[in-house]
């Protein structure tokens, strides 16, 4: 049996990685599991050497070597076969000192930097990866390369610009961040909506904005790929809704196809920001043809392989057990 473990770095309550870690063990693969911005400095250890002399002998074929420990269990950082990058808590500050502050960024370097060189390792994807591909500006020029079809985008902060463009089509209006916000003490979220010439105004001076045509869909289609293999649902809204999330208790699912062309496309869009994993969102129109809209390098997907019957648990392990990717 092959001992070498998969590390899964993500926050405590997290039911997607929960799938995942559960496979694994069903296939007898040791899993290590931790938050780094909780568990440091403890109860999570560190010992990380490299280099030449004293106490940091050669390893051979060099690179990183050492452990790291989290509670009672213990992995060799040279024999990680894979690490799972979820969604790890931000590394910690606390009442906002200046010393707590340096600790933080320390560890974040450190830990994080550490753990993001480790020789030999698959990374789910590698956490550089995903926080580049999080700019939806350097998604939609990759996208546009990789031959998917782009709707007409403007970014701007001129008004005059976002009217004009407004008036020109059916225009969305969508954050450039999918963060969560305080609206009367609970989180909510900025969903795409429909957006009138005659509502620009000023304020959109005051940062900037993306603004969109909008697609005369007729579904919308999310696609997860794992590695080079990808999984599609179609997803039927109510009519007259733009944005999906906003009605998740209204929706229903069917798995479908992805196109040859557009998984080729996927494959490429994924190799070029050096990820194993994107949740992409399409809209379908009428001849079938598939709108990129967005993806997630690190979305869910777990409420999906449950309502269309996706076995992307299946696909996420065998990619951490095997620790093979063309995008290394």
């Amino acid at each position: 049996m092959d001992g070498r473990p998969v590390l899964v770095c993500t926050e405590y309550e997290d039911a997607t990685a929960d799938l995942v870690i559960a496979e694994l063990n069903r296939r007898r693969v040791p899993v290590l599991r931790f938050d780094p911005g909780r568990d440091s400095p403890a109860p999570m250890v560190l010992a990380a050497h490299i280099g030449a002399g004293g106490i940091s002998r050669t390893k051979p074929g060099g690179g990183w070597y050492g452990r790291l420990t989290v509670g009672n269990r213990t992995a060799d950082l040279s024999a990680v076969r894979a690490l799972y990058h979820r969604r790890p808590s931000p590394y910690r500050t606390e009442n906002g000192e200046q010393a707590a502050r340096f600790a933080a960024q320390e560890n974040r370097r450190g830990f994080g930097g550490v753990l993001g060189a480790l020789p030999g390792c698959l990374y789910l994807s590698h956490p550089q990866a995903i926080a580049r591909a999080e700019y939806k500006p350097a998604q939609l020029d990759a996208a546009a390369r990789a031959g998917l079809i782009v709707p007409a985008t403007l970014i701007s902060n001129d008004p005059e610009e976002a009217e004009q463009f407004c008036a020109e089509q059916a225009t969305v209006y969508k954050p450039l961040h999918a963060g969560s916000y305080d609206v009367g003490g609970e989180p909510a979220g900025i969903w795409t909506a429909p957006v009138e010439a005659g509502q620009i105004d000023g304020a959109v001076r005051h940062s900037a904005h993306l603004f969109q045509a909008q697609v005369p869909k007729v579904a919308d289609v999310r696609a997860v790929a794992v590695g080079e293999q990808v999984f599609s649902a179609r997803i039927t809204a109510p009519p007259g809704v733009v944005d999906w999330r906003a009605e998740y208790q209204s929706l229903t699912y069917e798995p479908v196809t992805c196109p040859d062309e557009t998984r080729g496309a996927l494959v490429r869009f994924l190799a070029s920001f050096g990820l194993n994993f994107g949740a992409f969102d399409f809209a379908v129109t009428a001849d079938g043809a598939w709108w990129f809209l967005e993806c997630n390098p690190n979305g869910q997907w777990a409420w999906l392989e449950d309502s269309a019957g996706l076995p992307i648990t299946h696909a996420v392990a065998d990619l951490l057990e095997n620790g093979a990717s063309r995008h290394d």
